[in-house]
């Protein structure tokens, strides 16, 4: 039985291995970015209005990770997608997405738990109860699971085939009214 439970940030952060190894395991990185998403993932936990789920199995294991906050100027994701979005559709359209947005950071699921419906009640999960008008990711864009989940519950495309600074696979940006629709 998988149960989940919303943890702070001091929690979070003391149990970054653990969030470190769902997300090793869901994304396959190359192992020489892993220091540097630790590092990432340390600092989203200072953010504003920081909420983390674990999916854990009986023995209290994490096989599951959501977690986001509340995106402000100034945050490296929210500062480059604005950018973005004001290029392609103009500064109403931006303010309408980011203005006031729950920025989820990360979603994942250890790849023995997938299809279980785990991803579902994690993006619901840390979704519920929300004070802010929208809610945001980013995504590889393609034919996934994870983009055919968010799209089932109520996210649409914003920006597809984008590439953050510095990088070169193409992601999706996507978004949704909050509460969900799906």
């Amino acid at each position: 039985m998988i149960g989940l439970r919303r943890i702070g940030p001091d929690e979070f952060t003391l149990r970054l291995d653990a969030v470190l190894d769902v997300y090793t395991r869901a994304m396959d990185p190359p192992t020489d970015q892993l220091s540097g998403r630790r590092a990432i993932m340390r600092n989203h936990a200072a953010h504003p209005a920081f909420t983390c789920l674990f999916a854990e199995d009986e023995a209290g294991v994490p096989v599951g990770v959501a977690y986001g906050f509340h995106g402000v100027p100034g945050q490296w994701w929210h500062d480059v997608v604005r950018r973005a979005l004001v290029e392609r559709y103009g500064e109403d359209d931006a303010r309408h997405w980011l203005g006031d947005a729950l920025e989820l950071a990360e979603i994942h699921v250890h790849p023995d738990h997938q299809g279980k419906g785990i991803g579902r009640a994690l993006v619901a999960g840390i979704c519920a109860g929300r004070l802010e008008r929208t809610a945001v990711l980013s995504t590889r864009d393609g034919h996934t699971a994870a983009r055919h989940l968010y799209r089932s519950v109520g996210f649409v495309d914003l920006l597809t085939r984008f590439v953050f600074p510095g990088g070169h696979e193409r992601y999706a940006i996507l978004g949704t009214a909050l509460p969900l629709s799906g």
